[in-house]
């Protein structure tokens, strides 16, 4: 009985399990259509396309939008149906691929013109966007006549857009940004009468915006920013009424803005900045009810601003009208744009009028306000505009008169959404109190003021505050707390950037500053700090990056342990001593170094080359000594090593593993971050260029010199200064190098400023180098060059002091740059009268020696041969002015 009822309780069981295996495939035979497999030849063609390509590293994009990364190409197989792949879409009913998307694949390689791809004829959808695909789009991409949708943006295609494109009549979307098209916008685009998305944008395209554009009816988006484009918006783009964005910002269009624009009735998102463009705005632009967006900002517009009757509230949200030449009154009819979030006017040139800032008061919904450098004699007072939105997160005053006066009795406080607040300029005499009260801000920028007195301790108890400029006032020091020194006792601020530079700080540089972790840059330059580089500075050394103490009193020597993570270290014109720390070659980050004008006394830190990423290095005015054993720096761009006692002579190949100068990567050419530094601090120096001292406020990363003057090398110039393709200036004076000046000089297409001056150097200049079109400034004085000087155009253009003490220099050139202090009769005589008269007292005492018979022969001799030598060596007389004596630096 047992075992019976075991059994009994098992066969229903199994009965309903096989029973639901049952139902579970039949419901899925019934739920599943029949399935199509792909046509094998287009399976082979796939995977022939395949194998075209490489996998290479995933587009950055893609990573950063967290799309869908990875080499869908990975998952297709021989023996598999195609129409299953990842990116793959078939036609269920003819088996067709009718689809391919392969966007953030990881795909490297070339495109051929006779790709795989062309086996597939019934695309409607082609999607290679985010790959590193380069070369031509083959013209075979035309012969998809059934294609709707073509998107190949973010890769590396080069050349025209294929013409064959136009024969694609039913593409409704092209998408061809972020690649390297060249040439213009083919004018065939206005046959693609069913287009409704085209994005050309961030490409080289040349040209004028083809008229035919406005024969895209059934347009909504339209993007062109980011190119090389010229000429005027045609007018006909004005006939897009179904257009909702028009992106052509960032291109060199220039004329006015079309009066038909006031018909893009649909219009949602106009950006046009960073153009050339003059005259007025259209104001039936601002009557647009769809219009949500209008940026203009960075052109040449000019005039009255007028925004046409808005008597209704306005759907408006962003207005950037800023850098233009707008001058008048500031429309009051502003404050119906209620909708508004952010509004750039600055600068605006109000002619001196008052402005009525209660105009802005309606504007409950800013966030953004930028109203800075308005000329106006009105004195913005700073508690009520930030009293018109609870939401301002952005206000920016600078370059106005603002009161600073703190409210506090006033119901209505100010907005607590603060987040960063510029007022630079703004003739503030005192440390704004009221900022004690924004407990959100993060952002400050009051530099170019006139506060004097101490920086107060409550600033760094606003513990959101990560940037402060400070410079630019007169500060003399600052504030301890009264509880208990340094910030121990307080919250700390995550402060990153501290910019104190040009105010009057004296004593030593204050011990709190150290307990602030998390700064990445400190720049307290020009002023009067003494003592030493405090040591504490250490507790920054796993974030601090910029540190800046040039032109102070400071003294002792560079502490050896303490910047691991400096990006850039200037500690120029102070009193440091010693030798430089051997432990900065550990500084693997480090790109800019600058000791200039101290009193350091070391050789030459050769051993600096292992810096992969040192770009800038200035040793000017110390006292370095000795040879400067070769080196590589391979990123080097700017070497000063001046005014120094080096000495010893450089081998022919000493620059040739300087190959950061010889041909600057694709990385820097082009590159959007040009300066050296980061987005809110950049690097800056003093450099000789051109016979003067050149500031570079901020460094250009492709900027590129070569300072090796006053010390005393000797031997010859190395001919391989000739492969520093990309230098822009070479100063090589006061040295005593000898022999003569290499012709690989030639080489320096890019070279701006070349002295060689008071060295020993005999021969000839090279004629090749008159042949550098960019030479505005070259100084061959004080050495011993002879021959005939350049002919190039940079020649004749000289001061002739540039030519100074090279007794044997003549030639065209030489006559015309040294015509007001010599004016040669002829080719054949260079004298002077008193030239004349030394060769008449010399032929006079011949006389007496020699008989009369031979006078005639002696005289014909001393006028055919020494003549000439004259003319060779001392065209200007002996009894002429003295040449102006002209420094070198």
């Amino acid at each position: 009985m047992k075992g019976f009822g075991n059994s009994t309780i098992i066969i229903p069981i199994s009965l309903c399990f096989i029973f639901l295996i049952f139902i579970y495939h039949f419901e899925d035979v019934l739920a599943t259509p029949p399935r199509h497999l792909c046509r094998p030849e287009q399976r082979d063609a796939l995977l022939a396309f395949k194998n075209e390509f490489h996998f290479g590293k995933l587009h950055y994009y893609c990573e950063l939008q967290r799309f869908d990364s990875h080499p869908k190409t990975k998952s297709w197989g021989n023996n598999s149906d195609c129409c299953s792949w990842k990116g793959i879409t078939c036609n269920a009913q003819s088996r067709e691929v009718v689809g391919l998307d392969l966007r953030c694949s990881g795909l490297h390689g070339r495109f051929h013109s006779n790709s795989s791809l062309q086996n597939l004829p019934f695309l409607t959808t082609l999607d290679l966007s985010f790959n590193d695909f380069y070369g031509q789009v083959p013209s075979s991409v035309g012969n998809f006549s059934h294609l709707i949708t073509l998107r190949l943006q973010g890769n590396k295609f080069s050349g025209r857009i294929p013409s064959s494109i136009g024969n694609l009549f039913h593409l409704t979307s092209l998408y061809l940004p972020n690649n390297h098209f060249t040439g213009r916008i083919p004018t065939w685009i206005g046959n693609l009468s069913q287009l409704t998305e085209l994005g050309l944008w961030r490409n080289n395209l040349v040209g004028e915006i083809p008229s035919s554009i406005g024969n895209l009816p059934q347009l909504t988006i339209l993007a062109f920013w980011g190119n090389n484009l010229v000429g005027e918006i045609p007018s006909s783009i004005g006939n897009l009424s179904q257009l909702t964005d028009l992106s052509i910002s960032r291109n060199d269009l220039v004329g006015e803005i079309p009066s038909s624009f006031g018909n893009l009735s649909k219009l949602t998102y106009f950006e046009a900045s960073l153009n050339a463009f003059t005259g007025t705005i259209p104001f039936h632009l601002f009557t647009i009810p769809s219009l949500i967006s209008i940026i203009l900002s960075d052109n040449q517009l000019n005039g009255t601003l007028e925004f046409g009757n808005t008597s209704s509230p306005s759907n408006l949200e962003s207005l950037s009208l800023g850098n233009n030449n707008f001058k008048g009154p500031i429309p009051r009819s502003i404050s119906k744009f209620v909708n508004l979030k952010s509004l750039d006017l600055s600068p605006f040139d109000t002619q001196g009028r008052p402005v009525d800032f209660s105009i802005f008061s309606p504007l409950k919904s800013l966030q953004y306000l930028y109203l800075s450098y308005l000329n106006t004699t009105t004195t913005i007072d700073l508690y009520d505009i930030l009293s018109y939105s609870k939401k301002l997160s952005i206000l920016s005053l600078s370059g106005n008169h603002v009161s600073t006066t703190n409210k506090s009795s006033v119901s209505n406080p100010p907005s607590q959404q603060i987040y960063a607040l510029y007022l630079s300029g703004c003739g503030i005499t005192e440390f704004p109190e009221l900022l004690r009260t924004l407990h959100g801000i993060e952002y400050l920028d009051i530099s170019n003021n006139k506060i004097k007195g101490q920086v107060p301790a409550w600033l760094w108890t606003l513990s959101n505050m990560w940037y402060v400029n400070l410079s630019n006032n007169t500060f003399i020091s600052f504030q301890t707390s009264k509880k208990k020194q340094g910030l121990s006792s307080v919250r700390k601020p995550l402060l990153r950037y501290l910019l104190g530079s040009n105010n009057n700080f004296t004593g030593k540089i204050p011990s709190f500053i150290c307990e602030l972790r998390s700064l990445e840059t400190l720049d307290l330059s020009e002023n009067n700090f003494k003592g030493s580089i405090p040591y504490c500075l250490g507790n920054l050394k796993s974030n601090l990056s910029h540190l800046n103490l040039r032109q102070n009193n400071l003294g002792g020597s560079l502490p050896k342990h303490i910047f691991e993570s400096l990006r850039s270290l200037d500690v120029g014109h102070n009193q440091l001593v010693g030798k430089l720390p051997r432990s900065l070659n550990r500084f693997s980050t480090l790109e800019v170094l600058n000791v200039e004008s101290n009193k350091i006394n070391d050789t030459f830190p050769f051993w600096l080359g292992s810096l992969r990423k040192l770009r800038v290095l200035v040793l000017r005015s110390n006292a370095f000594h000795g040879p400067i054993h070769q080196a590589s720096f391979p990123q080097l761009r700017i070497i000063d090593i001046s005014h120094n006692h080096f000495d010893g002579t450089l081998p022919s190949n000493y620059f040739s593993k300087w190959t950061a100068m010889s041909s600057l990567g694709k990385n820097e050419v082009g590159s959007n971050k040009m300066y050296m530094g980061d987005t809110y601090y950049q690097d800056s120096m003093v450099l000789m260029n051109k016979g003067v001292e050149m500031e570079l406020v901020r460094i250009l990363k492709i900027y590129t010199a070569i300072d090796f003057s006053g010390n005393k090398f000797e031997g010859e110039i190395p001919k391989s200064i000739g492969l520093m393709k990309e230098l822009l200036v070479l100063n090589f004076a006061n040295n005593v190098f000898t022999g003569s000046i290499p012709s690989s000089m030639g080489n320096l297409k890019a070279l701006e400023s070349l002295d060689v001056s008071q060295n020993k150097l005999s021969g000839e200049i090279p004629q090749e180098l008159g042949e550098l079109s960019f030479l505005a400034y070259m100084n061959f004085s004080h050495n011993k060059l002879t021959g005939l000087v350049p002919g190039g155009t940079q020649f004749r253009t000289q001061n002739c002091s540039s030519f100074e003490d090279n007794m044997g220099l003549f030639g065209p050139s030489f006559d015309e740059v040294c015509r007001d202090i010599h004016t040669p009769p002829s080719h054949q005589q260079y004298e002077t009268k008193e030239e004349d008269e030394e060769v008449i007292s010399w032929i006079a005492a011949a006389i007496g020696f020699i008989p009369g018979i031979s006078f005639g022969f002696t005289i014909g001799y001393i006028l055919l041969s020494y003549k000439p030598k004259w003319w060779f060596m001392n065209p200007f007389g002996r009894n002429k002015r003295r040449w102006r004596s002209t420094p070198t630096h």
